[in-house]
């Protein structure tokens, strides 16, 4: 039963929280496409994209409209190219990007994801041919986002591969230097990617999910913000009882926008991704939820414990909301966008140890984060060594979207502007990686994941 106080309450979520669906992202299977003619395949693909999506964006203006929901974006997953590609005899993938960015203009989409790779145990043929393309890809598209997973729990971490992306990332960043490095923003380095993510910039249609399918990132700072500012002094379980019953009611409407958006579109509904997403807005900001919890600044000591809480909180509250979650679901830490994370920055009370710390426990990664542009390939690729790490020993989704600014150095500030944001270039350790990086091989999987 719907009650008018419960009702009102959500009103205020959107109003005074900054409470709203930050996407709705339709996931789309390419495998029907694939074709030994390049050509061809991206006829079909263009084809297939805009008749499934043609209607994504109007819809979800109607439920905006109808219910006062705002959704911030709408996106499109596909199939990782790199599986679509791979048939034909192309021995370059940027016309397929091309076409991807062509079609999601056409639909009138917010970013297409899926020029992707899944390398984790080894390459296939047009694996290491998409990652080649990605700097070229990425500079000469304005909608396409790129993600390589270069390690799992139960595979090990291709350490070739991860030496690989230190390069690609910082060639991404060189392609696109009048913006000092703005393509990194829409590529990221994954361990334990998940197929039904719809956050850019990395998402992708897993080879598992059905032919086509709508899913739902939510997003709720503010809203548990406002929660915390009622029980403060109280003991760390109130804390956690009080979040839980925030991200219950951010989640169930989140599973109303893609219920609705699942009837109307004639598409299932897959899941809803339990995400703390921040914007650079005052008021939308994990950093601020850390602070409440009764932090002096996000990155002192207790940062990682209260993450912790929070995280856990939210998953709990948000399952007992909706029976089909997935995604990355939890809490992200995006320097760029969250104002309270810039600040932090700015300042050097935060760094990239501590952030790397607290990837143990938030929901992706080192995220959104500028470093000088002169940071060698190597010690780019030693960072995601270090978050896939991570990821592996811990049976969790860790990323890396760092952007080498180029021309820039520490102390430097580096503008994205919309929900991307503004970062400060953070400091990298000097001391060299480049003989660990140039081993190369693969890092075995950790006993643990051995279940069988």
């Amino acid at each position: 039963m719907l009650r008018t106080d419960n009702i009102l309450d959500t009103i205020r979520m959107f109003e005074e929280d900054n409470l709203d669906i930050r996407t709705i992202t339709m996931g789309i299977s390419l495998l029907d496409c694939i074709d030994s003619d390049g050509e061809k395949a991206r006829e079909r693909i263009y084809k297939k994209i805009t008749t499934k999506a043609k209607n994504l964006v109007s819809v979800a203006q109607e439920i905006e409209d109808t219910y006062g929901v705002p959704i911030t974006n709408k996106r499109i997953s596909v199939t990782p190219i790199a599986l679509i590609a791979g048939a034909s005899d192309d021995t370059d993938y940027v016309a397929y990007a091309k076409t991807l960015d062509a079609a999601a203009k056409e639909v009138g989409v917010d970013f297409i994801g899926g020029f992707s790779a899944l390398v984790e145990k080894g390459y296939n043929k047009g694996d290491k041919i998409l990652i080649d393309s990605i700097p070229e890809a990425l500079a000469v598209t304005d909608k396409v986002c790129s993600s390589v997973n270069i390690g799992s729990t139960k595979a090990g971490i291709n350490m070739d591969a991860v030496k690989l992306m230190g390069e690609i990332v910082l060639a991404t960043a060189e392609k696109t230097a009048e913006q000092h490095g703005f393509g990194c923003a829409k590529l990221v380095v994954f361990a334990n990617s998940v197929g039904d993510n719809p956050f850019m910039a990395g998402a992708y249609h897993g080879v598992e999910e059905a032919d086509c399918e709508i899913h739902v990132g939510i997003s709720g700072p503010g809203v548990v913000k406002r929660a915390l500012e009622k029980v403060k002094g109280e003991p760390m379980d109130i804390v956690a009882d009080t979040i839980k019953k925030a991200a219950f009611q951010i989640t169930r409407m989140g599973q109303l926008v893609g219920n609705i958006a699942s009837q109307k579109l004639g598409v299932p509904f897959g899941i809803v991704d339990l995400a703390l997403a921040p914007t650079p807005a005052v008021g939308d900001s994990v950093g601020e939820i850390l602070e409440e919890f009764g932090l002096g600044v996000v990155g002192t000591h207790g940062t990682v414990a209260a993450l912790a809480v929070l995280n856990d909180a939210v998953k709990k509250g948000g399952v007992m909301a909706c029976s089909h979650v997935g995604g990355l679901s939890g809490s992200f830490i995006p320097v760029s966008e969250d104002h309270r994370m810039i600040d932090a920055a700015a300042a050097n009370q935060i760094s990239l140890d501590m952030l790397l710390a607290m990837t143990a426990i938030c929901s992706v990664g080192l995220d959104m984060i500028a470093i000088p542009g002169d940071t060698p390939a190597t010690t780019i690729a030693a960072m995601i060594a270090d978050e896939a790490a991570i990821g592996v020993q811990n049976h969790k989704t860790t990323a890396v979207r760092v952007i080498p600014a180029i021309g820039c150095e520490v102390g430097d500030f580096v503008e994205f502007g919309g929900l991307l944001g503004r970062a400060p270039v953070m400091p990298v350790h000097k001391e060299s990686s480049a003989d660990f990086i140039n081993r190369g091989g693969r890092s075995p999987a950790p006993i643990h994941s051995f279940k069988n």
